[in-house]
Formats: C-alpha cells, sequence, structure tokens
C-alpha cells in the first residue's frame, strides 16, 4: 500500500485541472501526504512551519508588488520616459543595447539591479517605449509588444551570461564545487574568466540585433519629424 502514499500527486493534478487555488492545492496536497503516511495534523503543522522558517527569503518576492506599485503612483514611470524624451535621437535598440552593457557590467560586480517586475516592466520597458515613440511617433500595439519582449530579452541575455562573470557568484561556486568533486582542480577565479568572453560575445551580438530591429522600425515608420 505504499503507493497511497503518492495521492498528493493526484491531488495536485486534480486541483491544476479544475483551476482551483494553487497555495490551497499544494497544502491540501501536502496534508494528505502526510495524513496517509501517519504523520498527524499537529506535526504536520510543525513541518510545515519549519520549512516556512527555514525558506522564509522566498517569501520577499511579494514585497516587490507594493514597492512597485507606490513607485509607479508616484511617477516613477513618469519620469522616466520624461528622461527619455530629453535625449535626442535614443532609439528603442541603443537603449535596450546600452541596458545591457550596464546590466552586465552590474554583474561583474555582483550589484544585483535587475528583476522583470522590480526593474524591467516600471523602468526599462517604458523608458524604451517612449524612445521609440519619440523617434519614430506613435506604434502599433504589436510593436510595442515587440519592445516589451525585447526589453525582457535583454534582461535574461544579462542575467544569465554574465552572472558568472563575477568570481564568488553562486553560479561559479557550485561549478568549481561541481568540478573538484569529480577530480578537477580549478578555480573559482579562472571560471569567471573564462565567463567573461562569452558575456561579451552575447553583448556584441544582442546590440546587433537591437539596431537591427531598429532599422526595421525605422523602414516600417520613418523618422517622427522634430517640432
Amino acid at each position: 500500500m505504499e503507493w497511497i502514499k503518492l495521492i498528493g500527486i493526484l491531488v495536485i493534478l486534480v486541483g491544476f485541472l479544475l483551476k482551483l487555488d494553487t497555495i490551497a492545492v499544494v497544502l491540501i496536497a501536502g496534508l494528505a501526504t502526510a495524513l496517509v503516511s501517519g504523520i498527524d495534523f499537529t506535526d504536520f503543522l510543525s513541518m510545515l512551519g519549519k520549512a516556512f522558517v527555514d525558506n522564509r527569503l522566498v517569501t520577499l518576492f511579494l514585497l516587490t508588488l507594493p514597492m512597485v506599485g507606490i513607485s509607479e503612483r508616484f511617477g516613477l514611470k513618469q519620469q522616466a520616459v520624461v528622461l527619455i524624451e530629453k535625449i535626442k535621437g535614443l532609439t528603442p535598440g541603443k537603449f535596450l543595447s546600452l541596458y545591457l552593457f550596464i546590466r552586465e557590467l552590474a554583474g561583474f560586480f555582483s550589484i544585483r539591479i535587475q528583476g522583470h517586475t522590480q526593474f524591467i516592466r516600471p523602468i526599462v520597458n517604458p523608458m524604451a517605449q517612449a524612445a521609440a515613440e519619440n523617434k519614430y511617433g506613435e506604434l502599433e500595439e504589436a510593436d510595442q509588444e515587440k519592445i516589451k519582449a525585447r526589453a525582457a530579452a535583454n534582461e535574461n541575455y544579462g542575467n544569465f551570461f554574465a552572472q558568472n562573470t563575477f568570481v564568488a557568484a553562486s553560479g561559479v561556486l557550485l561549478i568549481t564545487g561541481t568540478l573538484k568533486s569529480l577530480g578537477y582542480d580549478v578555480a573559482a577565479s579562472a571560471i569567471a574568466q573564462a565567463s567573461i568572453p562569452i558575456a561579451l560575445i552575447v553583448l556584441v551580438i544582442a546590440t546587433l540585433s537591437n539596431l537591427a530591429f531598429d532599422r526595421k522600425m525605422s523602414k516600417k515608420y520613418g523618422e517622427k519629424e522634430e517640432k
């Protein structure tokens, strides 16, 4: 009867299929698994509380929602747009390439400025949209979505390919530890040095892609006449 302990998986599948509340489904699945495994309700609550305390940093993302809301409420998005509008000749591709460079540079020094929720949505994407409208005029919704996707993509490029350029990054330590466990004596600095050329190659490729996007936008809309 050991298979009965898999009832939690069944509860999760049914709950997700019925589109029920995710947290409630997971908690019920955990409780069902605990009960059929001989764990009483009190011990289950103790285990749940301990897991929450041990992993409480995971819940910090909840703070980003009110922070972003407050920032937007007091004009952070509007001020970012105003700043971009003052820079003549700036295109969305040039701006996103500049952001990618800053993002990779920040990764090299392990400065955590990134995040789609915290940074891309309220700041980077509106600035890229403003650069496009300032250069080409009003855009079609499809092109606005392309700029939004490109802003998120450049964040991913910088985060994924530049995070290991910092010698004490978690990824570098993981790679070093794994290689040492396999008998390879590799220094963390060597892993970081090997990551730098990759980050530079990505910067060049992404910049060329962004500039190609600018040319496509320029052919479609032309340039906005200066007042």
